[in-house]
């Protein structure tokens, strides 16, 4: 039986807020990147630098994780966006992300969303609309815009992930209906 790997258009969570310059060792400390490849096992360490109950707060119910500039910047591991996915965290929501860091979460199915975070505090319910580009603070009946993912970054999150998209096309990189030429479509 096949694991479902795919990303909700839209889930409704808890904000957990940090700020600018979240690196990647900041997401997963670099003591723990060797020890293990059990992404289950590392999740209980994210963020433990920032914030050492981050595990327990997000895991039981999910979280997004909000943050300034920069998020991501660092090591272009890709343990940082799985260790988040496994410790429940939906979606990451920021001013800005360091490219290799909104890449690898991507190709790993983490949700990423790029907008001014200023409006959103600790502890606010956020329901997050990928599709429809709208972030609604449930907390400050509030609505906060962004720009929606192209269409073929959408595609990789609904199927869980470039990997998990591969799989499920018999190793081939399928975007029906997204255009001409594919290999222009992901920069």
């Amino acid at each position: 039986m096949a694991v479902d790997t795919s990303v909700s258009t839209k889930m409704n969570a808890k904000a957990f807020k940090y700020g600018d310059d979240i690196n990647t060792d900041y997401i997963i400390s670099g003591k723990y990147k060797f020890k293990s490849n059990d992404m289950k096992e590392m999740a209980v360490h994210a963020m433990e630098e920032l914030d050492p109950d981050y595990f327990n707060k997000v895991s039981p119910n999910g979280g997004f994780l909000i943050a300034g500039t920069n998020f991501g910047c660092g090591s272009s591991r890709e343990q940082a966006p799985l260790v988040l996915i496994n410790s429940n965290t939906k979606a990451v929501i920021a001013k800005s992300f360091a490219r290799i860091f909104f890449r690898n979460a991507i190709n790993t199915g983490l949700p990423v969303v790029t907008l001014d975070t200023d409006q959103i505090d600790e502890g606010d319910e956020l329901e997050l609309d990928l599709e429809g580009g709208i972030v609604r603070n449930l907390s400050k009946d509030t609505e906060l815009e962004f720009a929606p993912l192209p269409p073929v970054m959408s595609q990789l999150l609904n199927d869980g992930g470039l990997v998990a998209h591969l799989r499920k096309n018999s190793g081939n990189f399928n975007l029906e209906g997204h255009g001409t030429d594919e290999s222009k479509l992901l920069y």
